[in-house]
């Protein structure tokens, strides 16, 4: 979900402190990206409606798709980490809803494919997205399954790595592909295959 700060800071004499100005310019940079689009999201563009110089921005993001990202991860982006409640079934379906959910909300989902359609001709940008958005989302998961082995929920043959890979590489391909809804019923499939598939016959 969005923040909503609706209280601007308030200013005394002089210069702003930096953690002040950093957060007027992620506010900036997330409002442009949800209207228009990574690829409006400039320097130029964001110190304007920021009204801070452009030298600013250099200072602190490496390019415009790198401060998009900063944006979206400051006020767009979903929690990092599943919780354990030491059932893998409802935990799975927990966490795939609300990734969904994040993922299908209005402008997010759009979002999140441009900044990955960015990233395939920019590799720093693919390197920041892994360390800052996929790479700690995966890792949470990967613990969430490796608990569940461990606790006798999942054969010790599963590939962990590979079943990340299935669950919620399927859902960043409902959102990359014209194919299929990307919605609550399609995240309680998977988790209802999964067992299935992994429940003694």
């Amino acid at each position: 979900m969005a923040r909503n700060d609706s209280e601007p800071a308030k200013r005394g004499r002089g210069r702003p402190p930096s953690a002040e100005v950093r957060r007027r310019i992620l506010e900036t940079a997330a409002a442009v990206l949800r209207e228009n689009g990574v690829s409006e999201v400039t320097f130029d563009k964001v110190a304007r409606r920021a009204e801070v110089s452009r030298m600013t921005l250099y200072k602190w993001f490496r390019s415009p798709a790198s401060l998009a990202l900063a944006a979206f991860e400051d006020t767009y982006a979903d929690s990092l980490r599943p919780e354990s409640s030491g059932d893998l079934w409802t935990d799975l379906r927990t966490h795939l809803r609300e990734f969904v959910a994040n993922l299908s909300e209005p402008g997010i989902g759009t979002m999140v494919a441009g900044l990955l359609g960015s990233a395939q001709h920019d590799p720093a940008l693919a390197t920041e997205i892994s360390d800052t958005y996929t790479r700690p989302r995966r890792e949470g998961a990967t613990e969430l399954l490796r608990a569940a082995q461990e606790r006798g929920q999942l054969p010790p043959s599963v590939d962990v790595e590979a079943l990340v890979d299935q669950l919620w590489g399927a859902c960043y391909a409902r959102l990359l592909l014209p194919e299929g809804t990307l919605n609550e019923a399609f995240a309680d499939a998977l988790v209802t295959n999964l067992r299935a598939l992994t429940s003694p016959h």
